[in-house]
């Protein structure tokens, strides 16, 4: 894709850009160079990991190299949750190392949160940051107990109601007027954003620190202490794999990450009546406790952002454009967000989207560095990567630079995820999951009962 208003096809999000975020194409890589530090992925981890590196290190010399253009992929595309949402249990990551290890790693999502707004504000990036929390909404006595155990799992591990709370009914419908409201789960530590508002800016703010982002370089290899490109190489001692999603499409990584896709809806903006009647006054993100993700926001315009899983895994790990746009998901979506509020059916779909994320087999993100290669990584966040790309950034920057810091001592730290298996098992696997989970939804509503099928193929998905 080399028209640059084209990319504003990949997202509302890119379509609502400001022209001065859209920008001009970046140039491409056109001869072999050498730098202190290398970066393939203008995504957020690529250029938070930057950031955090010219901050701390004016003196380094930092490429980032980027196949399309900065935010193409997730980052650019996503439902705008910077949350505090870690895919793997509690328990498992405790299991991996300590019941201390675990907590620190909750609260230092807590913190990243608050990160991901201080520096927005910091650098003049207005990506409509605003911290409302997410509600969960419990739609069924089933949901309702699976909101009241995960409340009750969260006292277990030390976490008060200033961190995760119980709202009885009316207090859930105060927040968030849905139908068939029991009650939800409420945590305030997530902010809605502008997704590709924040990755635009954040690729200007790299660039004002001396920053080189190189675009349409599309890299053929990672290898310690140098990236090939079809047009040149990058020579240096340390590289950063940042590729999430893509990480399948290099060689030698095809069963590190499983590309799934995730698809999104945006509707006209909604009229203030309606809006007085359904709340997301403070910026609340919201869900419920169904076992297909869904999720959605009140964008600053008035509209719903809402998308959801449940488009199917392609053989061999495949990333095509046409995979982005699903007219059956879209349906399903839809119909998902009439049952909801049933008063935005008189109103409009504007933008359908979508774009694979990355889940390692797992689904335990991971940060770290290699030190006999010198190659570090970031990635494998199952789609709750907003702050946790922050968080790895952060770390990639002590870790690259010597530092042993807190971040630096958090359990995802070089974790190394199993790979997945090879095809066609790979993706025999990853839809039956899909499928069960979806499945099970529908069977709850039918029978009143919780799932046995998805509780058996919860501890494979990540313990949730």
């Amino acid at each position: 894709m080399t028209d640059r208003q084209a990319y504003r096809n990949l997202s509302f999000w890119w379509d609502s850009l400001p022209d001065d975020l859209v920008g001009a194409a970046r140039p491409r890589l056109t001869s072999s160079i050498t730098a202190d530090v290398v970066i393939v992925g203008a995504g957020y981890t690529g250029l938070w990991t930057a950031y955090y590196l010219s901050e701390a290190d004016p003196t380094l010399s930092i490429v980032v190299l980027e196949a399309e253009t900065a935010g193409f992929g997730a980052s650019g595309r996503n439902g705008g949750w910077a949350s505090a949402l870690f895919p793997t249990s509690l328990g498992i990551v405790a299991k991996s190392s300590s019941r201390a290890s675990a907590v620190a790693l909750q609260h230092a999502m807590f913190d990243t949160v608050d990160e991901v707004g201080r520096v927005a504000a910091a650098e003049g990036i207005d990506c409509h940051y605003r911290k409302g929390g997410t509600v969960v909404l419990a739609r069924t006595p089933v949901q309702l107990a699976r909101a009241k155990a995960e409340v009750e799992e969260h006292r277990s591990w030390g976490f008060g109601p200033e961190h995760f709370s119980l709202l009885e009914a009316g207090e859930a419908r105060e927040r968030l007027g849905a139908t068939d409201v029991l009650g939800a789960s409420y945590t305030p530590h997530c902010a809605a954003i502008h997704p590709a508002r924040l990755v635009r800016g954040l690729a200007q703010a790299v660039e004002r620190r001396g920053v080189t982002i190189f675009e349409n370089t599309p890299v053929t290899s990672i290898e310690s202490g140098i990236v090939r490109t079809a047009t040149g190489d990058v020579t240096a001692p340390r590289v950063v794999r940042a590729t999430e999603a893509w990480t399948s499409q290099l060689p030698g990584s095809e069963r590190d990450i499983a590309p799934v896709y995730s698809l999104v809806l945006a509707t006209e903006p909604l009229p203030d009546e309606f809006w007085a009647e359904v709340g997301l006054r403070h910026g609340e993100t919201f869900a419920d406790h169904r076992h297909l993700i869904i999720y959605g926001q009140r964008t600053t315009d008035g509209r719903f952002a809402f998308g959801g899983r449940g488009a199917p895994y392609h053989l061999g790990s495949s990333i095509k454009p046409v995979f982005d746009r699903d007219t059956a998901v879209f349906d399903d979506l839809w119909r998902v967000l009439c049952d909801l509020f049933p008063a935005v059916s008189d109103h409009a779909v504007t933008h359908t989207w979508g774009g694979p994320l990355g889940i390692p087999r797992d689904w335990y993100p991971s940060v770290g560095l290699d030190e006999t290669t010198g190659i570090g990584w970031g990635g494998g966040y199952v789609g709750d990567g907003v702050a946790s790309s922050n968080l790895a950034g952060r770390t990639l920057a002590d870790l690259i630079r010597g530092q042993h810091t807190e971040l630096t001592s958090l359990p995802w730290v070089n974790h190394r995820s199993p790979k997945w298996e090879p095809e066609p098992f790979r993706w025999l696997g990853v839809n039956f999951g899909l499928r069960v989970m979806g499945s099970a939804d529908g069977a709850e509503e039918r029978t009143g009962r919780a799932s046995r099928r998805a509780e058996i193929l919860s501890p494979f998905l990540g313990g949730h």
